[in-house]
């Protein structure tokens, strides 16, 4: 297709990953991983993130307390919290590292091969962001369901289950792979508008071929 340039792939590739980055940030800081609440209360909901805890009702409304301790914190969001600080740093560099290889950008003028490994290294650390968004959401995704169905705990004792953050968050993730994916894309379709032209194959160079091989032969 006319329209699906290498210039237009690059474009692609930065809004995807940048609205990806912008996902999982929203996503690290929402106090959505996982909701609670009880058959016993209705009026109570609780909302659990990275960095706090949030208690709704009908009365007061939305009240939110940050963790006292984070070595008090359950393994999963220890890890989480550490994972998701990477995917946001890897994020937002793959975007610094690409917008200097981009077409149409006045930077690293006459060095195509500089653009090109710019274009790779913002694809790898896009892959990076993404796979660390990726997997906190899954750990804690794992450890949700395996405490959801614990049997040692009484049926009558609410639960957590999974929040709107957990769907963020694999979104953004997967937004962010397929962000690095175009600029691999970007990158191929460059050397492809860069290889040499073929050879054209006309009857003075078939003539030419044939006597060269003659004169092999002889």
């Amino acid at each position: 297709m006319v329209f699906l340039t290498t210039k237009m792939m690059q474009r692609t590739a930065v809004f995807v990953t940048f609205g990806g980055l912008v996902t999982s940030l929203i996503t690290t800081f929402l106090p959505l991983w996982k909701t609670m609440n009880s058959d016993l209360n209705e009026v109570e909901n609780w909302y659990s993130g990275l960095w706090h805890t949030c208690l709704y009702t009908e009365e007061v409304g939305v009240q939110c307390k940050a963790y006292e301790s984070v070595l008090g914190l359950p393994m999963d969001l220890q890890i989480s919290r550490v994972l998701m600080s990477v995917s946001l740093g890897t994020g937002g560099l793959a975007l610094l590292v690409a917008f200097p290889g981009l077409e149409g950008v006045e930077m690293c003028l006459g060095k195509p091969r500089l653009r090109r490994g710019l274009l790779i290294v913002a694809g790898v650390l896009s892959w990076v962001s993404g796979l660390t968004t990726l997997a906190p959401v899954s750990i804690v995704a794992y450890t949700t369901v395996v405490d959801f169905w614990d049997e040692g705990f009484p049926d009558v004792m609410p639960r957590w289950e999974y929040g709107e953050a957990m769907f963020s968050g694999w979104f953004g993730g997967l937004a962010l792979v397929i962000g690095g994916t175009f600029f691999f894309v970007a990158v191929c379709m460059g050397d492809f508008d860069q290889r040499p032209p073929s050879v054209p194959n006309s009857p003075q160079v078939k003539n030419r071929m044939q006597h060269y091989l003659k004169t092999e032969v002889l």
